[in-house]
């Protein structure tokens, strides 16, 4: 007897417009981001993936930084301000089809294992 076996789609490295849509947004709205990953065709998805996770670890610092900064120096809402659009910026490069780069978080992030480039 045969089984029957689904056939499996091989994971195209192809970027979407779809995809595009989905980086940007998990750029600029973290909780797009968490629902990408937990969406299993968007995880499957590298350059979504990626996308969500670097989002994810920037907005993480970029919280702390602000944070640490605000009461100690009264600066929060200036770095806060630079976060956003640093962070509208990767947005915009992510939704060209780039697959932005931070110089040694991207490093980290691909040494964790959380997410990779092709």
């Amino acid at each position: 007897m045969e089984e029957n076996q689904v056939p499996v789609a091989p994971e195209s490295t192809d970027i979407t417009d779809d995809d595009k849509l989905w980086a940007l947004l998990s750029w600029i709205i973290w909780i797009i981001a968490i629902v990408a990953l937990l969406m299993e065709d968007k995880k499957a998805r590298p350059f979504v993936k990626y996308n969500a996770v670097m989002s994810l670890v920037v907005g993480a610092i970029g919280t702390i930084i602000s944070g640490v900064l605000s009461p100690v120096f009264g600066i929060g809402c200036v770095v806060a301000l630079a976060y956003f659009v640093y962070v509208i910026y990767l947005g915009v490069q992510s939704y060209q089809g780039k697959w932005v780069t931070i110089p040694w978080l991207t490093d980290f992030v691909k040494n964790q294992g959380w997410a990779s480039t092709p």
